[in-house]
């Protein structure tokens, strides 16, 4: 019997498809991936700490509502909770895995079923969808691809061992974060991603100096981007420089070793934060160009304010169709969105 739903993808879009199919009794199967980097189960999202901008989770003993709300079995995944405290109680904004993990359960409760593969190639020349999965393929009347984008990083293990200890890919997600705050910041890129990403930190309340880091001695932004830059009383230009390596003391970022790209030379850069902003990289490779993409791989809707993908019954939602906004809460939207689409996608054909 084939599915009527199939959701790749288990991010804020994937669980927000799931919830939508699930209470229109469209039974949404799930295949949320195990480990790789393209299919993380719970999305980008898991590993990022406090979320302090998707609504309706203001600040609170918020561990006491996730222990309540999710399965105890899944408790394992729960990381350990902020030690903020108020009137004598955990008072501190949803973690992302929190969030996720909440999701997911919002899902299961009105009945999604999850499996844990990830998927690899899809073939959707005919009205039925086929995805390969572990067991039997799988064959649906409609798919929501909801893989997401990976940030892209510059692959130093000092980065990596700091991550949610002063290393982000994401100032609008974590820029305003008490962590950062009267610190000196740094981003490294030199396009329109960099300049915004740079724009904005240096335009928080308490935001001290914001290093705008590149190799080369012009940035690839376009012009009106580029002045923002140079106009801002708080950016600073750090011309022919990378970063070698981020330096720390075990629980935050102190300073960035900088090489020269234009001579055999190297400077550390005190900072207490570095948000990279070198693109991200769309998580579509196992489609095997089956979709429509733009020139970055993003996967393209064919109709205005729709998440049709050009093949009939196949939709996109979150960061894999959006290489703009790339935040949780318009990932969620679209998936929202995507669950309808199918919904009427299948009454339309009479399923």
């Amino acid at each position: 019997m084939p599915e009527k739903v199939a959701i790749i993808g288990s991010g804020p879009a994937g669980w927000a498809a799931a919830i939508y199919a699930a209470r229109a009794s469209l039974d949404p199967l799930v295949f949320e991936g195990t480990v790789k980097p393209e299919m993380i189960p719970l999305g980008q999202l898991a590993f990022t700490t406090e979320v302090e901008n998707y609504p309706g989770f203001p600040f609170g003993n918020v561990r006491a509502f996730v222990e309540s709300a999710v399965d105890k079995d899944r408790h394992w995944n729960l990381p350990p909770a902020p030690t903020h405290m108020r009137d004598g109680q955990l008072h501190y904004a949803v973690q992302g895995v929190e969030l996720m993990e909440l999701m997911k359960q919002q899902a299961l409760n009105f009945g999604t079923r999850v499996v844990s593969d990830d998927i690899i190639d899809i073939e959707v020349s005919g009205p039925l969808k086929a995805i390969p999965a572990s067991g039997e393929p799988v064959e649906a009347h409609t798919i929501v691809v909801a893989t997401g984008a990976r940030a892209n990083y510059l692959g130093l293990d000092s980065e990596e061992q700091y991550k949610n200890k002063g290393v982000s890919a994401c100032a609008v997600c974590d820029g305003a974060l008490p962590f950062f705050k009267g610190k000196k910041l740094a981003v490294i890129g030199g396009g329109d991603s960099a300049v915004e990403e740079a724009t904005y930190l240096a335009n928080l309340k308490n935001a001290e100096t914001v290093y705008l880091i590149h190799r080369r001695d012009q940035l690839r932004a376009s012009k009106i981007m580029q002045q923002r830059a140079f106009d801002h009383p708080k950016i600073e230009l750090v011309w022919n420089s990378t970063v070698q390596e981020v330096i720390g003391d075990g629980e935050k970022v102190t300073s960035l070793q900088l090489k020269s790209t234009v001579e055999d030379s190297t400077r550390d850069l005190e900072v207490g934060g570095m948000f990279v902003a070198i693109g991200h990289t769309p998580n579509t490779a196992f489609l095997n160009g089956k979709l429509d993409m733009n020139e970055k791989g993003y996967i393209q809707w064919t109709k205005p304010f729709r998440t049709n993908t050009n093949v009939e019954g196949v939709f996109a939602a979150g960061d894999v169709a959006d290489d703009y906004y790339r935040q949780a809460i318009t990932s969620a939207g679209t998936g929202c969105m995507a669950a309808l689409d199918c919904e009427r996608y299948i009454a339309e054909q009479g399923l």
